[in-house]
């Protein structure tokens, strides 16, 4: 290489993906049963009409994920130089989840690292780790989204109760010097509404203020979360198609996150795309948070709707309140190389079987934490909830 030659430039291909969905459904109706609600209500607010919950943890979730993610791009466990999990609400704090998928897959060369941004936990996750490929740290990488918030739910709390859903996605991603994976990105946050999204009584801040760990309770100002995410979602798509000089027009397929029907047809036309050119799965599955994007492309593959050399735009929101957008241009291949033997345990419940569990759960332990609330309110001054 002579002194006037640039080296060459490196970038990160997915060469792998793999989802995993628990296998049992809670549906609209069944929801019904014990909140005051029905399809047609659900539907016609969130165009939802079932979604998983596992009945396994999320770390059971990833294993298969990514193992199916590794078979498909034909990459050994022990090639990973890196493992990023993108999750609001792991199986645990510390330990991290990520060093527990290092374990179970025996990648034992893998550096980990958790991601909590929310639903855009997955797209953070992928940035991060295609900035440590293009600039020599790693070479091959797992970057998982991952989400299991049933048994933190507020299932008394219809605003929230029939949005959410279990499941998880991962992808692989390699060095390359041919110009795919992803190509822009813009990341933004509106932190001054981030209570607007705010789950609580999980962390330090409930433990100072006498709340037992585990009490929780969530609010959601649907509302105000509707127009923030339309509109961060629309600005960070429009800024990071231009950072590459691209229109819509060049866009081949949109993968949103799939948080609610309407957010995303209100998305979709604020930035001009056709509708046949969004994917949506958000009535097969609900809002899987940290999930639903890599869950989406997993199965926009599988449906054919993702072709070799496609421009894809990944546009996103969550809790913070994060928002993001990615531009993704896909490789040449769009089937896997391989397939995996690994499974989830069998489950022998009905969504609802395993939903009605964890309802007397939380009622008891919510009926033993009761005055340690009621303490904790009056030592704050503040009025009983």
């Amino acid at each position: 290489m002579t002194h006037s030659e640039a080296p060459a430039a490196i970038h990160a291909a997915i060469i792998g993906w793999g989802k995993c969905l628990p296998p049992a459904v809670i549906t609209n109706g069944d929801l019904a049963t014990f909140l005051e609600t029905d399809d047609a209500w659900i539907v016609s607010r969130t165009g939802m009409q079932e979604r998983r919950i596992s009945h396994v943890p999320l770390g059971d979730l990833i294993h298969v994920a990514a193992a199916r993610a590794l078979a498909c791009a034909g990459v050994e466990a022990a090639a990973l130089d890196l493992i990023v999990v993108g999750s609001t609400l792991g199986d645990e704090i510390c330990p991290n989840v990520s060093s527990g998928t290092q374990k179970r897959l025996g990648a034992t060369k893998a550096a980990v690292m958790d991601v909590n941004t929310a639903c855009t936990s997955f797209l953070y996750g992928l940035s991060t780790a295609t900035a440590l490929i293009r600039t020599g740290v790693v070479r091959t990488a797992l970057v998982v989204g991952a989400e299991a918030p049933s048994p933190y739910m507020d299932w008394d709390n219809r605003n929230v109760a029939v949005l959410f859903g279990d499941g998880c996605g991962a992808v692989v991603l390699q060095a390359s010097p041919r110009e795919e994976g992803l190509l822009a990105e813009r990341l933004g946050c509106y932190g001054d509404a981030r209570s607007i999204l705010d789950i609580r009584g999980v962390g330090a801040r409930y433990a100072n203020q006498g709340i037992p760990g585990g009490y929780t309770s969530w609010n959601f100002d649907g509302q105000e979360i509707f127009r923030k995410a339309v509109v961060g979602m629309a600005q960070a798509s429009q800024e990071a198609l231009a950072k590459r000089g691209l229109t819509i027009g060049d866009v081949d397929l949109v993968v949103p996150h799939q948080a609610n029907r309407r957010i995303i047809d209100a998305v979709g036309k604020r930035v001009g795309v056709d509708p046949s050119r969004v994917f949506v799965n958000v009535h097969r599955y609900g809002n899987m948070s940290a999930a639903t994007v890599p869950v989406a492309l997993v199965e926009a593959l599988e449906e054919g709707r993702v072709k070799p050399g496609a421009t894809l735009l990944l546009p996103a929101f969550g809790g913070g309140l994060t928002w993001c957008a990615h531009v993704v241009r896909w490789g040449r291949r769009v089937t896997p190389l391989g397939t995996s033997d690994v499974e989830l345990a069998p489950c022998d419940r009905t969504g609802l079987e395993i939903v009605n569990d964890l309802r007397a759960r939380r009622s008891i332990y919510h009926r033993a934490a009761a005055p340690f609330i009621e303490a904790a309110h009056q030592l704050l001054g503040e009025p009983a909830s």
